[in-house]
């Protein structure tokens, strides 16, 4: 699964899944571009990714908003040169109640955030993927948007969203070079965590058959399969990482 000198975003590649990700695909050979709203943490990641001897650029980005996004992806081709591989991996829980509950600006925040991003990141990077006749983006998904999570109406909505756009989106362009393929982790130890109450994560945890949460870089070893050349003949699926909590 070699990667050597092949260009990678990473968003909400500051921390947690992203970082793991980033250092993944880093060891593989992929130069990347660490992309996220926090910029003093994904300078850090980028500093680590550099340490591996490969390339890296931190590039602050609120990833809901076009013209950011779009500076983001110029940004990037500019000072790397080329775009192989986008990694869709920012996103937020939202607040823990409820739907009642909920207002519509948190609704809002969380759909902008964790759905409208990777539309708006795909879309980006997609022409200069389909000019060059080669591309891969791999999108995290989670469980929620299979299984719904209650408390959680919103963001298990919003991971819904992102497995029907990586379906589709994969059938659109599946004969210019692009693959699109989603990863669908169960509860991960990051600091995503600390955004929901004890109650929620012990309630997500108990349903995993192998009696733990997941590590970073087991869902970040998926995402690599995803991103190279290994996974020729795989588009428009979504990968479950879970510890055999669902089988389907």
């Amino acid at each position: 699964m070699n990667l050597t000198n092949r260009v990678a975003i990473v968003t909400g590649g500051a921390q947690g899944i992203g970082a793991a990700i980033a250092l993944r695909l880093a060891g593989a050979g992929a130069n990347i571009a660490v992309v996220d709203l926090n910029a003093a943490e994904a300078e850090k990641t980028a500093a680590r990714v550099r340490e591996t001897g490969r390339k890296a650029l931190a590039v602050e980005c609120d990833v809901s908003k076009a013209s950011d996004v779009a500076a983001m992806r110029d940004k990037v081709l500019a000072e790397l040169g080329r775009i192989d591989i986008l990694v869709n991996n920012a996103g937020i829980t939202g607040k823990n109640v409820p739907m009642i509950e909920m207002d519509e600006a948190e609704w809002d925040r969380v759909m902008a955030i964790d759905l409208k991003s990777v539309y708006l990141c795909c879309r980006a990077v997609l022409p200069h993927m389909i000019e060059r006749g080669s591309g891969k983006i791999v999108n995290v998904a989670s469980v929620a948007g299979k299984e719904g999570n209650p408390g959680l109406v919103a963001y298990s909505t919003a991971k819904a969203g992102v497995i029907g756009l990586t379906k589709a989106l994969a059938k659109e362009v599946i004969t210019k070079g692009v693959y699109v393929n989603a990863v669908a982790p169960a509860v991960i130890e990051t600091p995503i965590l600390k955004q929901m109450t004890e109650q929620q994560v012990s309630y997500m945890t108990a349903k995993i058959p192998m009696g733990r949460v997941g590590k970073p870089e087991e869902v970040a070893a998926v995402v690599h399969f995803l991103a190279s050349d290994d996974s020729s003949f795989v588009t428009a699926q979504c990968y479950d990482v879970r510890g055999g909590r669902s089988t389907y």
